[in-house]
């Protein structure tokens, strides 16, 4: 069956050989849906017949987002935490013991439903392709646990055992077995490993020799790393992110001239997560001079429960714009181009034809409106792999 969405004020294609500028765009637009697949674009006037029809009533469509960074697969809130940190205390990335042992205690069912909530949330709000993290196990079978209850929602798995290291266990042994181990058990359900760089032991993270340790295990079992990489201040992830060629180097918050120059000259995303710094009250990364400088950057929730607790790809754009400067032009293809980047897919983030048909219509008549209208809920229809949703 195929469907015609039509009547679009403008749709964002993200494919300059189809539209205007680097958003593709297209006024007074059509779109045709064919086996969950994008089968033609174009001008509505010249839209061909289909077996059903949207009318666009005049809305704005876009391709769906790309949330390319989440941490979906835990129990327990940190709602203590936020409150004390928003009365002075600072962020370390301490809190995340507490989510691990909330995590381990909770049943798989409960995990599962916990998943399900916040994807069914995220995809109400555009996003049509996500990323979801492990981490919150740090144990070889909850490791493993949490990425087969993840794989039941996306392809697009990370092992994040290297996430912090537990206070109970010695920084060397903990190493020793993520990367044997826990890797060997993780790995088949995960496509993508992670680790969380910085340089402080205050947060019981990883520096960089520990970090390239893990991430080349993880290469040596098939997995495609990325960094959580500059977060809680100067330090080596970005650099090493390049080195390894890893698909994205994640935070970015606190760079120097020598990262900005080496991701610009690289393939590594430099992944945006302005949700992290809202909620935390940390310095918001130096978009622009990422952008100036010729370097890919993506958008992206960071949803979890301690320093992002929220699954709104809108809200990012409009932090994005506010705060780290973007265009909203920039910011949207960001949230869908720039994460289909991060993630290294050529079928989404986009709606050229033969891409998958995730399509977000607005209540608005252009995707400005995502920043101009921020808070507001815009996203009026899904379209989710040729389905209404």
């Amino acid at each position: 069956m195929s469907l015609l969405v039509t009547n679009l004020g403008e749709l964002v294609t993200n494919d300059p050989a189809t539209g205007v500028g680097p958003l593709g765009l297209l006024r007074d637009a059509a779109l045709v849906v064919a086996d969950a697949r994008v089968a033609w674009v174009g001008a509505a006037a010249a839209a061909p017949a289909a077996d059903s029809r949207l009318d666009a009533a005049g809305r704005a469509g876009l391709p769906g987002f790309v949330d390319s960074h989440t941490h979906l697969v835990f129990a327990g809130d940190r709602v203590a935490e936020f409150t004390a940190r928003m009365a002075g205390e600072p962020y370390t990335g301490g809190g995340i013991s507490r989510t691990v042992a909330a995590t381990r205690a909770a049943s798989d069912a409960e995990l599962r439903a916990g998943v399900g909530r916040l994807c069914r949330e995220a995809l109400r709000q555009g996003s049509t392709t996500i990323e979801i993290k492990s981490g919150y196990g740090l144990s070889v079978a909850d490791e493993a646990r949490c990425l087969r209850i993840a794989r039941e929602y996306t392809d697009e798995t990370t092992f994040l055992g290297a996430h912090v290291v537990p206070s109970d266990m010695d920084t060397g042994d903990y190493v020793a077995l993520v990367c044997g181990e826990m890797l060997s058990a993780a790995a088949p359900y995960a496509r993508w490993i992670d680790v969380f760089c910085e340089p402080s032991r205050d947060c019981h993270a990883f520096d960089a020799e520990a970090a390239r340790a893990i991430l080349t295990a993880g290469a040596a079992a098939g997995l495609a790393p990325r960094i959580h990489a500059n977060q809680l201040g100067p330090g080596p992830g970005v650099q090493l992110a390049v080195e390894l060629g890893a698909a994205s180097a994640d935070h970015c918050t606190h760079l120097d001239e020598a990262d900005i120059a080496a991701l610009a000259g690289s393939s590594t995303v430099a992944t945006l997560l302005p949700g992290a710094d809202f909620s935390t009250r940390a310095p918001y990364p130096p978009a622009r001079a990422l952008l100036d400088a010729g370097a890919t950057v993506a958008l992206a929730t960071d949803c979890n429960p301690g320093s992002s607790y929220t699954s709104s790809m809108p809200f990012c754009i409009a932090l994005a714009v506010r705060e780290l400067r973007l265009t909203p032009a920039e910011a949207v293809w960001a949230a869908t181009a720039g994460g289909a980047r991060a993630l290294r897919r050529t079928d989404v983030g986009h709606l050229g034809v033969g891409a998958h048909a995730d399509l977000v219509l607005l209540d608005a008549a252009s995707h400005s409106y995502l920043a101009y209208r921020p808070g507001v809920p815009l996203v009026s229809t899904v379209i989710h792999r040729g389905e209404v949703t």
